[in-house]
């Protein structure tokens, strides 16, 4: 599998948020940091998160697009959207509850011209950690089956 990388382009307000590769938990500062400077700009309008290029994706970084979600409704009260044309992607969304959080499209969206690579941002290690549980938390508040599927993983990492 091809190492993850978070890509990003926007214009206008509008952003589209690209995870390439097996996006894992190492990238999960750079993930809500992008996430939170996007989300405070003032000119924010839209989003969209395109994982048609994903090979894989843990659930870290599920529960903090999970957060994006929410907050994208919570702060400006629409539904973003999601692109997977990969279908175990698109199995996985969907088994964590994401058809209820986005707007799903299971195709490939447009590829934009100016997409770039946000670098890496490295966490400490606890910060690292806050941010696993903060996303665990946010992935089990969307199902009974994925408070179930992350019980024992919260009792473990809480207790670290």
């Amino acid at each position: 599998m091809e190492e993850g990388r978070i890509l990003a382009a926007s214009q206008d307000g509008a952003y589209v948020v690209r995870l390439t590769g097996d996006v894992r938990l190492t990238l999960c500062t750079t993930i809500d940091d992008y996430v939170q400077r996007m989300l405070d700009n003032p000119d924010f309008a839209s989003v969209w998160v395109d994982l048609c290029d994903a090979e894989g994706i843990d659930s870290t970084t599920l529960g903090l697009l999970a957060k994006l979600a929410l907050e994208v409704r919570t702060r400006y009260g629409f539904t973003p959207a999601i692109y997977s044309s990969n279908p175990s992607i698109t199995r996985l969304i969907k088994s964590m509850g994401f058809q209820r959080l986005y707007d799903l499209h299971e195709d490939a969206c447009a590829n934009p011209e100016c997409i770039d690579c946000i670098p890496l941002v490295k966490g400490s290690e606890a910060s690292v950690r806050d941010k696993v549980i903060e996303a665990h938390r946010v992935l089990m508040g969307i199902s009974e089956e994925n408070r179930a599927r992350f019980k024992d993983l919260m009792v473990v990492l809480e207790r670290s």
